[in-house]
């Protein structure tokens, strides 16, 4: 662990990155290995970013995590608008399938029954109420807890200011940049389903983060969105979310 440690601390690009890394990997297999592996991977993966986020933050000087009232403000409005949109527009496999027809492309189908590969414990381990319920809370936890700092460190404090310039550590968190702005947004919306959703979310936090000049702002407002979408989807049975 010393080791690991280590690298972090003199590798400011590990630190930022890794955890998202980890965490993107593992899912990657979630129902690749049979249908149990959609939640057993997802545990895994929750329980590894957790454990890389302990060794990383401390070496993440800009995290700067404070309370703010506005913080609380967009993670209520993102939440909010990600659900109001849903019914709007396509999600992104519709969305290429429909773009690819339209240039002559064979794309792939998006699969017709969605209900019947929605991630929903309740339905795969029916007889097993107790272990649905624990996957639901490791649900909660991760997307709450642990996704949030993964990818704000990824999105925000790295590939930002990249994309600004390479030695990314040399500009500053709160400064302004339009193409990264836009470019960093678009980027992190294309790796949700709900791709609009995911731009616009993409907006706020980064407009949040330019602010306040501090990383901590987003990822209180992206735990607060995730946390209330998932009561979202248990309340309503909305699993096309997860």
């Amino acid at each position: 662990m010393r080791g690991i440690s280590e690298k972090f601390a003199a590798n400011p690009l590990l630190a930022r990155v890794a955890p998202f890394l980890v965490y993107a990997f593992l899912t990657t297999f979630q129902g690749k290995l049979g249908p149990d592996s959609k939640y057993w991977i997802y545990a895994l993966k929750t329980f590894l970013g957790a454990w890389v986020l302990f060794l990383a933050l401390p070496y993440v000087a800009e995290v700067k995590w404070k309370f703010t009232w506005e913080a609380v403000l967009v993670g209520v409005a993102v939440c909010v608008m990600w659900i109001g949109l849903d019914p709007y527009y396509p999600r992104l496999d519709e969305l290429f399938h429909t773009i690819g027809q339209k240039l002559g492309f064979n794309s792939a189908a998006p699969k017709a029954d969605r209900l019947a590969d929605l991630w929903n414990p309740f339905v795969q381990y029916g007889t097993s109420v107790n272990l649905a319920r624990f996957f639901v809370v490791v649900r909660i936890v991760g997307s709450s807890l642990i996704v949030p700092p993964c990818e704000e460190l990824f999105y925000r404090s790295f590939l930002y200011r990249y994309i600004v310039k390479a030695d990314f550590n040399c500009v500053s968190l709160g400064s302004f940049n339009l193409r990264a702005f836009l470019l960093t947004s678009i980027v992190f919306g294309l790796s949700h389903g709900e791709w609009l959703a995911g731009v616009l979310c993409g907006f706020a936090y980064q407009g949040l983060v330019c602010w306040k000049g501090r990383l901590g702002d987003a990822i209180t407002a992206h735990s607060i969105t995730n946390f209330l979408l998932g009561i979202w989807i248990i309340w309503k049975g909305a699993w096309q979310f997860w």
